[in-house]
């Protein structure tokens, strides 16, 4: 059984094999069609001959005679010369097919070149724009944009990856101190022969390692349970969550020393109450946790363009304002005197993470004269749109 193996042309030996085709096939319609006009017109000169000399006579005779010949030397040579003449013609079409073929299809291998040069460490190679603007052009302009795109998407996945590195670094580092704490009370405490009051200072140390390792642990699942959406939306408002949040943490404030200015207008929203209650209770648990003693704590709600606005300043150390953006992150308790506080470093995760889902929007900003200013805007209605950020663990 005999294969038969299809050789595979390049773009540029089809190119031109199509070129040096139509010039084959144009040379060999214009031999032809030549070929018989020419036959054509001999034979009606042999139907009408003209000649001076009468009819009949000799000299007509010969006349008729030699042009006939003429005529059939003529066909009989035209047809060899005009066949090397098509070979002649169609092997320097064949050449200059190729010529042409290979620079209209250079820009192509130059954005091929480009494309092949790429790789996950180097992405800046662009391939060029020809000028004037044509197919090719356009070619190379969407080739870019799709490399610009390929580039973010790329930039994003490893910030992501790195966000979730960070991430899962501190949580572990969060639950093993704990562990290590409790673990070291047993063992200190087991070694010998431990006296009842020992034991209880253990227990103690137990216990609260394990009521650290618990709030982390709710916290991770709050925040977790924000990101996958909302289960129920209900009507609610914010200056009544406000309040309630205040009223609960009215004792702390007052411990501290702390002015608490509310200012609580109507601002409806539509949503999970639970979260929004949390979310609310953080920012002001962190206001007042961060605050300075005789500081001063505000609360506004209202309205605003359409949707509800939440907004809770307070005084405190001076924050930069690059560090300002970067509390909202897992674990991160900013520098200074924030970082011995019995805070998880989770607060405002939970709340940007909330944000989100009731697709709003937060705005953390340091205050000039020391604190944060933090305002956070949600729609009336969540359910408008798709929620944003269903893995947003960074």
């Amino acid at each position: 059984m005999v294969r038969l193996r299809m050789v595979r042309l390049t773009a540029r030996a089809r190119l031109a094999l199509l070129q040096t085709a139509l010039v084959l096939v144009a040379g060999a319609a214009l031999t032809g069609l030549t070929y018989l006009l020419m036959r054509r017109r001999a034979f009606f000169t042999q139907l009408d001959p003209t000649g001076t000399s009468p009819p009949g006579t000799t000299a007509q005779d010969g006349a008729r005679a030699l042009a006939d010949r003429v005529q059939a030397d003529t066909l009989s040579a035209l047809l060899p010369q005009a066949g090397l003449a098509l070979v002649v013609v169609t092997a320097l079409a064949a050449v200059l097919s190729w010529l042409v073929a290979g620079q209209v299809l250079r820009p192509i291998r130059v954005i091929s070149s480009a494309a092949r040069r790429l790789s996950a460490e180097n992405l800046t190679e662009r391939a060029p724009i020809t000028t004037p603007a044509d197919e090719l052009s356009a070619l190379a302009g969407t080739v870019n944009d799709m490399l610009d795109r390929i580039q973010r998407g790329i930039a994003e996945r490893d910030r992501i990856l790195d966000s979730q590195r960070l991430f899962t670094a501190n949580a572990a580092h969060e639950l093993r101190t704990p562990l290590t704490t409790a673990r070291t009370a047993i063992d200190v405490t087991l070694d010998g022969h431990p006296r009842r009051a020992e034991l209880l200072a253990m227990a103690g140390d137990v216990r609260d390692a394990v009521e650290h390792m618990q709030r982390v642990l709710d916290g991770l699942l709050l925040l977790a349970r924000s990101q996958a959406g909302l289960a129920a939306r209900q009507p609610a408002d914010l200056a009544g969550i406000a309040a309630a949040a205040l009223d609960a943490c009215q004792a702390r404030a007052a411990a501290a020393d702390l002015a608490v200015r509310p200012r609580l207008r109507p601002a409806p929203v539509t949503g999970e109450p639970v979260l929004l209650e949390r979310m609310i209770g953080n920012l002001v648990d962190n206001a007042i946790r961060y605050n300075r003693t005789g500081g001063h704590l505000a609360v506004d709600t209202g309205t605003a363009d359409g949707r509800a606005v939440l907004r809770i300043s307070n005084t405190g150390r001076k924050i930069a304002p690059g560090e300002a953006r970067t509390l909202l992150e897992p674990f991160v308790h900013g520098q200074g005197t924030r970082v011995r506080t019995d805070g998880l470093g989770l607060g405002l995760s939970i709340v940007r993470a909330i944000a989100l889902a009731h697709r709003g929007r937060i705005a953390v900003t340091a205050r000039t004269g020391g604190g944060l200013d933090i305002t956070i805007d949600l729609p009336h209605d969540s359910r408008e749109g798709r929620a944003v950020g269903t893995m947003a663990l960074y």
